[in-house]
């Protein structure tokens, strides 16, 4: 007896419509519709919404940081010598990375990712607006990034100020129906500066940055596990504090974002009880120009986009990376 085909759930659909909406939200730096035509479509990459950490996922790390060459994933001869200062662990579908491109485009960003197809939808992603901004200005930039990287990411980042409520010691942004995203003609960098990576960020983070090599991670709609025995399994937990600690420099910043309340409380209570992060206000962080960061987090990834546009609330908390006690 044939089987019957499934009827697409309420999460599958939506994933196809945020691929269209990706990539009519791209900056359209080629006439045409060339760049529209170049971007990947979510519906081809299907994947699970998440993944266990815990799983053996079949990956290949390197022993060392020392072992990688990052000219694969940056290879343009501007980034030559340089090493990755940003991160954004499960970067998901390359949303901040797209977003972060134009605001920092002489740091190099890498996104990882323990899905396979997502992490080739990002790599896709990448290449295609490399390609389109290489094509705009006339130039032959490289663009490939390796055996199993070709890569490609959008700038889409918001021009209105975020409306947000602040409640005592917590910051939680709502939904701006009438704000839209200021899309880019062009980039800065051209997005040679990002690059995503499959890996699993839980085991193998140490694998793949020397001690204090980072100044900023981000932890952005991660999955909540939400039953008490998964707790274990949350990408912040007291057991990989201290490697976050170990890759991020004294003064270097984690971000966090969530529209779960009790994983956000999870999240600031576990970071202030470690004694090598102090959390700071986002006011403070803005008044020392990091707004265009924040609302980069808060608003750049499709996970985000998706919490506005179903009316929700995110919740934001940033820490900063204090000194070694003696």
């Amino acid at each position: 007896m044939p089987k019957r085909k499934r009827e697409k759930n309420k999460d599958q659909k939506e994933e196809e419509e945020q691929g269209d909406e990706i990539a009519d939200t791209e900056p359209q730096i080629l006439n045409g519709g060339q760049l529209h035509e170049l971007l990947p479509q979510k519906r081809h990459y299907r994947q699970r919404a998440h993944a266990n950490p815990f799983s053996d996922h079949s990956l290949t790390y390197p022993s060392s940081p020392s072992e990688i060459d990052w000219t694969l994933h940056y290879p343009h001869p501007r980034h030559a010598g340089k090493r990755v200062e940003v991160a954004d662990i499960g970067c998901g579908f390359g949303g901040l990375l797209t977003a972060l491109a134009p605001l920092m485009p002489d740091t190099l960003i890498l996104g990882m990712e323990i899905r396979a197809q997502v992490t080739q939808y990002v790599k896709d992603r990448i290449l295609a607006l490399r390609v389109a901004a290489a094509e705009s200005t006339g130039s032959s930039a490289p663009s490939q990034i390796g055996e199993e990287d070709t890569l490609m990411a959008s700038p889409t980042r918001e021009a209105t100020a975020i409306s947000s409520e602040d409640a005592p010691g917590t910051s939680i942004h709502g939904t701006s129906k009438s704000s839209k995203p200021n899309l880019l003609a062009g980039t800065p960098g051209g997005f040679q500066n990002i690059s995503v990576l499959r890996t699993n960020a839980m085991k193998f983070l140490p694998n793949h940055f020397h001690k204090a090599q980072l100044h900023t991670l981000f932890f952005l709609f991660p999955d909540p596990h939400f039953k008490a025995r998964k707790h274990k399994a949350r990408i912040i937990s007291p057991t990989l504090l201290a490697e976050y600690a170990y890759v991020l420099r004294e003064g270097g910043l984690i971000y966090t974002v969530t529209d779960v309340w009790d994983l956000h409380a999870w999240m600031v209570e576990h970071l202030v009880n470690f004694k090598l992060f102090k959390r700071v206000e986002e006011s403070k962080l803005r008044e020392d120009g990091k707004g265009d960061i924040i609302d980069a987090a808060l608003r750049g990834t499709e996970e985000g986009r998706k919490v506005e546009r179903n009316g929700g609330q995110k919740w934001f908390a940033a820490f900063v990376r204090v000194a070694d006690e003696e």
